[in-house]
C-alpha cells in the first residue's frame, strides 16, 4: 500500500515538473512570438512611413503647420519635419547641404540665391532649386504694430518716421538678412531716414527673424515694430499702419521642390496641396492672401 502511493507520489510530481516545464516554454515561446510578430509590425510601419522635410519662413508657423496637418490626414503615412526661421538662416542651411525637399521662402531674394534661373540675385552660381516646380504661393504685409495701450501713441508710419527723427521712440525690425528687415529697411529709406544713425542713436533695435520683432512688440520692450500682418494677427498685436507697395514693394512668398530632395515626388504633391482651397483656408485665417490655386 505504502508502496504503491510512494510511486503515484513520485509519478505525480514528475508529472508537475514536465507539466511546469511544458507551459513554461510555450509561455516563453508565446511571449517570443508576440514580441517578435509586435517587432515586426513595429519595422514594417516605420519602413513605409514616408518623411517630408520643409523648410520655411518663420511668418509661415501657424498656417503652414494647420494646412500639414490636412496634408497628413489624408495620407496616413506621411510625417512632416518642418525647419521655421529666417528665410536668409534657411537658405544658408539649403546652401551648406541640409537635408530639406520644400523650400518656401518669405522674399524672392533668398529662392533666386539657390534657383540657377534667379538672375542677378544668384551671385554664387548656386543650382540647389528644381526651377521646374516653383511658383509663388501667398502674398502678404507689412505693418506696423505697437504694444497694449500704445504708450508713445503712435499713429501711423508717418507719425513713426517723425517720431524716430526726433530720437523719441525705440523701433524694433529684422536683421539685414530677414526678408522683413529688408522690407524694413526700404520703409525707412522711403520716409528718408538714416537707419545706421538711428541705431547707432538707441532708436533701433534688431530681431533674428520675425518671431523676435513680433516678441518684443508682445513684451512691451519696444515702442513699436515692423512685422508681417499674419504675425500680427495669430499674436493679436494691435496693427495701426500697413505699408503700401511704393513703401516697400509687393511682400510674396516663393515655393519649389530642391534639387537635392530625398521625396520629390512626396514634394511635389504636398505643394500641389497647398494650392487647394482647405490649405488656402489655413493661410487666409492669419492674414495671407494666397496667389495659386
Amino acid at each position: 500500500m505504502f508502496e504503491r502511493l510512494s510511486v503515484s507520489r513520485r509519478s505525480f510530481l514528475g508529472a508537475m515538473g514536465v507539466a511546469a516545464i511544458g507551459f513554461g516554454l510555450t509561455a516563453c515561446s508565446s511571449n517570443s512570438d508576440q514580441g517578435s510578430s509586435a517587432q515586426s509590425g513595429s519595422t514594417a510601419a516605420s519602413s513605409t512611413t514616408e518623411t517630408l522635410t520643409v523648410f520655411a519662413a518663420a511668418s509661415l508657423t501657424e498656417a503652414l503647420a494647420a494646412a500639414g496637418d490636412l496634408f497628413k490626414a489624408d495620407n496616413d503615412s506621411v510625417d512632416i519635419s518642418y525647419n521655421f526661421d529666417s528665410s536668409g538662416t534657411l537658405k544658408t542651411q539649403i546652401q551648406e547641404g541640409a537635408d530639406c525637399d520644400v523650400f518656401i521662402s518669405a522674399g524672392q531674394k533668398q529662392m533666386n540665391q539657390l534657383d540657377s534661373q534667379g538672375g542677378d540675385e544668384n551671385t554664387e552660381g548656386l543650382d540647389l532649386i528644381d526651377h521646374a516646380t516653383r511658383f509663388d504661393i501667398l502674398e502678404n504685409k507689412v505693418t506696423l504694430c505697437v504694444p497694449e495701450n500704445n504708450p508713445k501713441a503712435i499713429q501711423g508710419f508717418n507719425d513713426m518716421a517723425e517720431k524716430l527723427k526726433a530720437h523719441n521712440i525705440l523701433l524694433s525690425m529684422g536683421n539685414s538678412d530677414v526678408p522683413v528687415g529688408q522690407y524694413s529697411s526700404k520703409i525707412l529709406t522711403y520716409f528718408q531716414l538714416d537707419e545706421s544713425a538711428l541705431a547707432n542713436a538707441g532708436c533701433i533695435t534688431y530681431g533674428t527673424n520675425v518671431k523676435e520683432v513680433t516678441s518684443q512688440v508682445s513684451e512691451g520692450s519696444v515702442d513699436c515694430g515692423i512685422i508681417y500682418k499674419t504675425d500680427a494677427t495669430t499674436a493679436g498685436l494691435t496693427m495701426v499702419d500697413e505699408a503700401t507697395e511704393q513703401m516697400c514693394g509687393r511682400v510674396v512668398y516663393p515655393a519649389a521642390v530642391t534639387k537635392e530632395a530625398k521625396q520629390p515626388e512626396l514634394a511635389a504633391k504636398f505643394l500641389d496641396f497647398l494650392k487647394t482651397s482647405d490649405a488656402s483656408d489655413c493661410f487666409e485665417k492669419v492674414g495671407f492672401t494666397p496667389l495659386a490655386g
